[in-house]
Protein backbone atom coordinates (compact mmCIF):
# COMPACT_ATOMS: atom_id res chain seq x y z
CA UNK A 1 0.00 0.00 0.00
CA UNK A 2 2.82 2.49 0.22
CA UNK A 3 4.51 1.76 -2.68
CA UNK A 4 2.40 4.03 -4.54
CA UNK A 5 2.83 6.69 -2.60
CA UNK A 6 6.65 5.94 -2.63
CA UNK A 7 6.57 5.84 -6.70
CA UNK A 8 4.94 9.19 -6.38
CA UNK A 9 6.85 11.24 -4.24
CA UNK A 10 9.81 10.03 -5.94
CA UNK A 11 8.61 10.84 -9.48
CA UNK A 12 7.48 14.31 -7.88
CA UNK A 13 11.09 14.91 -6.03
CA UNK A 14 12.84 13.71 -9.88
CA UNK A 15 10.69 15.89 -11.62
CA UNK A 16 11.50 18.78 -9.11
CA UNK A 17 15.26 18.13 -9.10
CA UNK A 18 15.46 18.00 -12.75
CA UNK A 19 13.03 21.06 -13.19
CA UNK A 20 16.16 22.67 -11.09
CA UNK A 21 19.09 21.84 -12.68
CA UNK A 22 17.34 22.38 -16.02
CA UNK A 23 17.56 26.34 -15.34
CA UNK A 24 21.76 26.46 -15.79
CA UNK A 25 23.34 26.25 -18.94
CA UNK A 26 26.47 23.70 -18.67
CA UNK A 27 29.90 25.52 -18.60
CA UNK A 28 30.98 26.96 -21.70
CA UNK A 29 34.40 24.78 -22.28
CA UNK A 30 36.53 26.73 -24.76
CA UNK A 31 39.38 24.75 -26.30
CA UNK A 32 42.62 25.50 -25.04
CA UNK A 33 43.71 26.89 -28.74
CA UNK A 34 41.67 29.80 -28.53
CA UNK A 35 41.98 30.37 -24.54
CA UNK A 36 45.37 31.44 -25.66
CA UNK A 37 44.51 33.22 -28.42
CA UNK A 38 46.01 36.24 -29.14
CA UNK A 39 43.51 39.46 -30.51
CA UNK A 40 45.44 40.45 -33.82
CA UNK A 41 43.92 44.34 -33.41
CA UNK A 42 44.79 47.15 -31.72
CA UNK A 43 41.65 48.02 -29.26
CA UNK A 44 42.59 51.73 -29.89
CA UNK A 45 41.99 51.28 -33.63
CA UNK A 46 38.32 50.89 -35.37
CA UNK A 47 36.68 51.03 -32.23
CA UNK A 48 33.54 52.65 -34.03
CA UNK A 49 33.83 49.73 -36.60
CA UNK A 50 33.60 47.27 -33.51
CA UNK A 51 30.74 49.07 -32.22
CA UNK A 52 28.62 49.45 -35.68
CA UNK A 53 29.22 45.65 -36.09
CA UNK A 54 28.34 45.08 -32.47
CA UNK A 55 24.83 47.47 -32.83
CA UNK A 56 24.05 45.54 -35.90
CA UNK A 57 24.93 41.92 -34.99
CA UNK A 58 24.42 41.54 -31.10
CA UNK A 59 22.27 44.49 -29.35
CA UNK A 60 19.29 43.07 -30.28
CA UNK A 61 19.61 40.47 -28.25
CA UNK A 62 22.93 41.88 -26.03
CA UNK A 63 21.18 45.27 -25.29
CA UNK A 64 23.10 48.29 -25.68
CA UNK A 65 25.17 48.30 -22.48
CA UNK A 66 25.73 44.98 -22.73
CA UNK A 67 23.56 43.84 -19.77
CA UNK A 68 21.68 40.78 -21.35
CA UNK A 69 18.46 42.80 -21.99
CA UNK A 70 18.39 43.63 -25.65
CA UNK A 71 14.54 43.61 -26.94
CA UNK A 72 15.03 40.14 -28.12
CA UNK A 73 16.43 38.45 -24.93
CA UNK A 74 12.84 37.19 -23.30
CA UNK A 75 12.89 34.87 -26.37
CA UNK A 76 16.13 33.65 -25.36
CA UNK A 77 16.77 30.61 -23.08
CA UNK A 78 20.07 30.34 -20.86
CA UNK A 79 22.09 33.20 -19.71
CA UNK A 80 22.98 35.78 -22.09
CA UNK A 81 25.60 37.58 -20.23
CA UNK A 82 26.80 40.41 -18.36
CA UNK A 83 29.77 42.25 -20.46
CA UNK A 84 30.12 44.90 -17.75
CA UNK A 85 30.84 41.97 -15.37
CA UNK A 86 34.02 41.34 -14.12
CA UNK A 87 33.43 37.33 -14.11
CA UNK A 88 32.98 38.46 -18.35
CA UNK A 89 36.15 40.73 -18.39
CA UNK A 90 37.99 38.49 -17.05
CA UNK A 91 37.86 35.88 -20.16
CA UNK A 92 40.29 36.07 -22.57
CA UNK A 93 40.08 38.00 -26.01
CA UNK A 94 40.45 34.12 -27.32
CA UNK A 95 37.60 32.94 -25.37
CA UNK A 96 35.21 35.42 -26.30
CA UNK A 97 36.33 35.69 -29.97
CA UNK A 98 35.50 31.46 -29.72
CA UNK A 99 32.07 32.28 -28.49
CA UNK A 100 31.26 34.98 -30.51
CA UNK A 101 32.45 33.08 -33.67
CA UNK A 102 30.93 29.44 -32.79
CA UNK A 103 28.04 30.27 -30.61
CA UNK A 104 26.01 27.54 -28.53
CA UNK A 105 22.14 27.13 -28.20
CA UNK A 106 20.97 30.63 -28.49
CA UNK A 107 24.06 32.02 -29.63
CA UNK A 108 24.40 31.60 -33.50
CA UNK A 109 27.39 31.09 -35.39
CA UNK A 110 28.83 33.66 -36.93
CA UNK A 111 31.26 32.58 -39.26
CA UNK A 112 28.81 32.80 -42.52
CA UNK A 113 27.43 36.56 -41.02
CA UNK A 114 30.69 37.65 -40.36
CA UNK A 115 33.26 35.78 -42.73
CA UNK A 116 36.31 38.28 -41.58
CA UNK A 117 38.10 37.40 -38.46
CA UNK A 118 38.83 40.77 -37.78
CA UNK A 119 35.07 41.57 -37.92
CA UNK A 120 34.17 39.18 -34.76
CA UNK A 121 37.96 40.61 -32.91
CA UNK A 122 36.62 44.58 -33.53
CA UNK A 123 33.77 42.95 -31.50
CA UNK A 124 35.64 41.90 -28.77
CA UNK A 125 37.50 45.27 -28.35
CA UNK A 126 34.11 47.10 -28.30
CA UNK A 127 32.71 44.50 -25.65
CA UNK A 128 35.76 45.23 -23.44
CA UNK A 129 34.26 49.08 -23.50
CA UNK A 130 31.01 47.61 -21.48
CA UNK A 131 33.16 47.11 -18.75
CA UNK A 132 34.45 50.18 -18.00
Amino acid sequence: MKTPYILTFVGILALALYSFTSEFQEEWVVPEKYVNMKNPTDPKVDLAIGKSLYNKHCKSCHGKEGYGDGPKADEMTGDLGDFSSAEYQAQTDGELFYKSTFGRDDMPEYTKKMPDDEDRWLIVNYMRTLGE
